[in-house]
């Protein structure tokens, strides 16, 4: 992050009148009335096919002002001489012009943003692909390592890097947009800033480059999705914490509910290819929550539907058990029937038949094609079918201490083989406490005991041996004085 106070585009911006007030008032050094009328008719004069003339006659009044230290009249001769060019078409001259106007000896920070913000204006106009590109990179050349123009190269970057994902280079677009770190601008809006940083991830994540998509995404907090219209130095304006001062975030920027929507969506696709589905229901929960969402009957009883869903194929536990019991007491389900009797079926402490449930749900779950369908929809079955079998079992382990192996298999609706390693995954994962007795064909569960309570077990049965050794003792001993005195 910057220091505070340093010079940044934000700065510069919010002094532009400020410096153009300082400007008017030396019109004892520049007469700008007639510097105007002069670039005016040298534009004229470049509309007759005399640009070169023209062009040259501008680049002696830019630098006339410009070692004047005239910041106003420096801007606006470079502005011309961008203008000259862009309106004869050369636009191999207008970059050539570009890198000559920033390289000059003494040239003014002012200056360069403002001609690199009108030439930014010129890239939607370019005549050709390769123009385009062209004028990006040596916008970006003019950029690199200016701190006052930085949020305009991040601005040239994404925009290259869209190019790049358009003609499909994937790849190569992500790597361009990982060029910049968007979080150290102080001046940037959190809209944009957001925004970039969710279009790196999004990039990462298309060409499969899960690990950095992670690091990227967890530069965005869930809490920046939070308004509050307490906090100062936020807004466009407002001075943010490092001294500066915020810019308008650019054009098209979404907002920060539309945001927190693609952020969590991201989340999902990433979690997706980890088959963490306790995770990818709390992103559902959270996009649920969303005013747009609520607002939306249809988006929320779809969005509900994979809450429903996830919750169910998220592996059996404590945390599991929370979600299911949330979305149970969601008032809302009440309007999606066939989903409220799929969480009571996994709340309730019976036993559920595969076949029957597989078949109920058959048609839901084809209409999930973002569950069940795709690359990840196979695998989402069988973890569904496994779910449905570790509910069982506890279910089971609650209400028997000993049953038949083949009962046991009759009731999870699987082979003895399936049953058995079935239930030897959940004791490993320390989901159960059961012994499998092979030859007798014989299960036990028994509720798992730790160390400190075997320890306190065994005291207590050392103190009561103890006691009774005691009390024993004592007998004993009067025995053999009443004895004694009997034979006295």
């Amino acid at each position: 992050m910057g220091d505070i106070g340093e010079v940044t585009a934000s700065t510069l911006s919010a002094n532009q009148d400020a410096i153009d007030m300082e400007a008017e008032n030396k019109r004892g050094l520049t007469d700008y009335s007639k510097m105007e009328a002069e670039i005016d008719a040298l534009k004229a004069q470049a509309t007759k096919g005399q640009v070169a003339e023209a062009t040259e006659a501008l680049l002696n009044i830019e630098k006339a002002q410009r070692l004047g230290e005239d910041i106003g009249g420096t801007r606006r001769a470079c502005t011309a001489v961008l203008d000259v060019l862009h309106a004869a078409g050369d636009w191999k001259g207008l970059n050539e012009h570009i890198l000559l106007l920033a390289k000059r000896r003494s040239q003014l920070k002012q200056a360069i943003q403002a001609f690199v913000r009108q030439a930014m204006g010129y890239i939607a106009q370019a005549p050709d692909q390769d123009s385009r590109v062209e004028l990006i990179k040596t916008l970006q050349s003019v950029t690199e390592g200016k701190i006052y123009v930085e949020i305009e190269r991040a601005r040239l970057t994404k925009r290259l890097a869209k190019i790049e994902e358009a003609k499909g280079n994937v790849s190569a677009a992500a790597d361009i947009l990982q060029e910049v770190a968007v979080e150290t601008f102080g001046a940037m809006a959190k809209e944009e800033k957001i925004a970039f940083i969710l279009e790196q991830v999004r990039l990462c994540l298309a060409r499969k480059d899960y690990v950095r998509a992670q690091i990227l995404i967890r530069k965005v907090s869930a809490r920046a999705f939070t308004p509050r219209p307490d906090k100062k130095g936020e807004a466009a304006g407002e001075v943010g914490i490092e001294g500066t001062t915020i810019e308008a975030a650019d054009e098209g920027t979404p907002s920060l509910e539309e945001l927190k929507l693609q952020y969590y969506r991201l989340y999902i696709q990433y979690y997706q290819q980890e088959h963490n589905y306790l995770e990818i229901c709390r992103c559902y929960r959270a996009i649920y929550d969303t005013p747009s969402i609520v607002a939306d009957t249809s988006a929320w009883q779809q969005v509900l539907k994979a809450v429903c869903w996830y919750a169910v194929l998220a592996p059996s536990g404590s945390e599991q058990g929370t979600l299911l019991n949330l979305t149970g007491e969601d008032p809302r389900l009440d309007d999606l029937p066939l989903h409220k009797e799929l969480i009571i079926s996994f709340l309730t402490k019976e036993v559920v038949w595969w076949s029957t449930l597989s078949e109920k749900y058959e048609e839901d779950m084809k209409q999930q094609a973002d569950i069940f369908g795709g690359a990840y929809g196979e695998q989402a079955l069988k973890d569904f079918r496994q779910r449905v079998t570790e509910h069982n079992v506890l279910v089971v382990a609650k209400y028997y201490s000993r049953i038949r192996s083949d009962r046991l298999a009759q009731l999870l609706d699987l082979s003895p083989a399936a049953a058995e390693e079935a239930l030897s995954a959940m004791v490993v994962s320390h989901a159960v406490s059961a012994k499998i007795d092979r030859p007798a064909g014989v299960v036990k569960f028994a509720p798992t005991r730790s160390a400190d309570d075997i320890l306190n077990d065994w005291s207590g049965n050392i103190t009561r041996l103890l006691t009774k050794v005691e009390k024993a003792t004592q007998q004993i001993a009067k025995e053999r004085m009443i004895h004694k005195l009997a034979a006295v």
